[in-house]
């Protein structure tokens, strides 16, 4: 059985636990050490779970959510959901009390997994009563009816289910990034298809290694790494916590690592902590030390063996890119929706020259753009719509084509750039429309800008509300006024009148997932910023480029 066929996930679950019943397809670390499940355990733990949830009264069609951080037992849930006919609704591990209560009343959960969590105090009043709560073997202060132990004691079904292409697989909600979240809904051949395209679009074989750590409640981590892992029989491993992270992914050294760019920028600063940049450039410079700083940089971080490094969720700065690859180190940058499963562009093989795309269509994706510069798509893996939304459904699927909402450019060799959002252009007080992601494009290449936003809705100029990199924190804040004072003249030379920034606004506190600024997926959340600062240029001391928000409260 090869990824060209026209299998479906559980297929390539029945077809590896038969042919590799022994080898190891998942890692998961604990306090005690690895635990190391085969594709054939994997297989018996699951059709367990279908035999203990058919005991508790849920039925094929029933919706069932996943509340958890990623984990081998993540995978066994969702492969037992699949089996049993049900429909799995995968929750962000970092969702507040109020997102979990709407994603769970908005789809009729019947029941919910819940398993590794950071703050499950705060979460738990989002979990209705009546629900039936189910528990994975890790500690959680959420009170649960039924442990993981109790539900695996049953026998496993005797058959191996096949569920029809079209039948509805999964609800992914969207991480709400304008609003609240939607409900897309995915069928088991849109999924299948979707990680067949990453199996060949990459080359992906049972000798690749991943490490599974992004939410798999986002579309993302659940193709490219859940669903490649089935169609290229690929091993995965897992991490135990934060502290662990590092020497978790020196242990599966893994070969597939994709990640996010708060997590490249941490990396970056990690390294320049124990060899400065000025030392580093030098080290590169000469020749018979340079391969070997490499190799040392990519084995501290466990990625010495990486031959896919990817990025996506949100925009990377190309300058960060350059970064990694002076290290040898090219980073895939991708593009995808939870409405197209993730999987439509991809800059792999890597291309150096084309650093600042996100590459062209994936195998069996087609790209076009319209005539108002928005983004379509047409593949297999897209969405069937959105769930009780029909109205949003008919607007964002036309024609057979999904209607991305994303503005972009094709250049002559069909490799796509993201110039922003439809809904994100705004009108200056002038009458004038500002595109703001190509400004912030601009404005993240300097390594002393971590994350920024342009705003100016109504106002005489657009501002930039900036959050500092770590590489600039500790320096001394009138050097960096300065310094950023100048960049800032430079960026301007560069834009129309009406685009021209009316300054920088230092922020006082970081956006976090936890502030409600980032969505789970690191986006920001542009219109809460907008609505926070509608009234920046009125409040703007005269004459200053730079100002510090925490000198403007005082």
């Amino acid at each position: 059985m090869t990824a060209s066929d026209r299998t479906l996930p559980l297929q390539m679950l029945y077809h590896w636990a038969e042919q590799r019943p022994d080898a190891i397809y998942l890692r998961q670390p604990r306090a005690d050490g690895w635990h190391d499940h085969s594709w054939s355990s994997v297989l018996e733990m699951a059709g367990r779970l279908v035999t203990g949830l058919r005991r508790l009264g849920l039925e094929p069609g029933d919706k069932i959510a996943l509340l958890s951080k990623n984990c081998a037992e993540w995978f066994i849930c969702d492969f037992a959901l699949q089996m049993g006919g049900y429909i799995s609704v995968p929750i962000y591990p970092t969702a507040g009390a109020e997102t979990i209560r709407y994603v769970l009343e908005h789809s009729e959960s019947r029941a919910v997994f819940i398993g590794k969590l950071d703050n499950p105090d705060t979460q738990a009043p989002g979990i209705p009563e009546g629900l039936i709560r189910l528990a994975m073997p890790y500690d959680t202060s959420i009170e649960t009816h039924h442990h993981w132990s109790g539900l695996l004691v049953h026998e496993p079904i005797k058959h191996q289910p096949v569920p029809a292409a079209a039948d509805l697989m999964s609800l992914v909600y969207t991480s709400g990034s304008t609003g609240k979240p939607k409900g897309v809904m995915v069928t088991h051949g849109a999924y299948a298809a979707a990680c067949r395209g990453i199996l060949e679009s990459t080359g992906l074989n049972q000798h690749d290694r991943a490490f599974s750590y992004l939410p798999l409640a986002h579309i993302t981590e659940r193709v490219y790494i859940l669903g490649a892992s089935l169609y290229a029989g690929t091993q995965v491993g897992f991490a135990h916590s934060l502290p662990t992270f590092v020497d978790n992914v020196k242990t599966i050294s893994p070969t597939v690592f994709i990640s996010v760019p708060r997590l490249w920028t941490n990396f970056r600063s990690g390294i320049l902590e124990k060899l400065p940049e000025s030392r580093l450039n030098l080290l590169l410079r000469i020749p018979l030390l340079s391969g070997l700083i490499k190799k040392k940089i990519q084995a501290g971080l466990g990625l010495d063996k990486a031959r896919i490094l990817g990025c996506g969720s949100a925009p990377i700065s190309p300058w960060l890119l350059r970064w990694y690859e002076k290290l040898d180190m090219p980073i895939t940058e991708a593009w995808g929706m939870t409405e197209n499963l993730a999987y439509s562009t991809l800059n792999y093989p890597f291309r150096s020259d084309k650093v600042g795309t996100v590459g062209k269509a994936g195998v069996g994706v087609e790209i076009r753009i319209s005539d108002d510069d928005e983004i379509l798509c047409r593949c297999e893996g897209m969405m069937l719509g959105y769930y009780k939304d029909e109205e949003a459904t008919r607007e964002t699927l036309r024609d057979g084509w999904l209607h991305t909402g994303d503005r972009g450019r094709l250049d002559d060799e069909g490799f796509l750039t993201i110039t922003g959002r439809l809904k994100d252009a705004f009108k200056t007080a002038k009458g004038k429309y500002v595109l703001p992601v190509p400004i912030e494009a601009m404005l993240v290449e300097n390594s002393l800008i971590e994350q920024v936003c342009v705003v100016g809705s109504g106002q005489a100029q657009p501002m930039a509300l900036v959050q500092l990199s770590e590489h600039a924190a500790g320096q001394n804040t009138e050097q960096l006024s300065s310094a950023l004072a100048s960049f800032l003249g430079h960026i301007n030379s560069q834009l129309e009148s009406h685009q021209r920034l009316g300054g920088l606004l230092l922020i006082k506190d970081p956006w976090t997932i936890e502030n409600d600024i980032l969505t789970p997926t690191l986006k920001i959340k542009r219109h809460l910023l907008e609505q926070q600062y509608n009234a920046l240029d009125r409040h703007w001391p005269k004459g200053q480029a730079v100002v510090w928000e925490k000198d403007m409260q005082e």
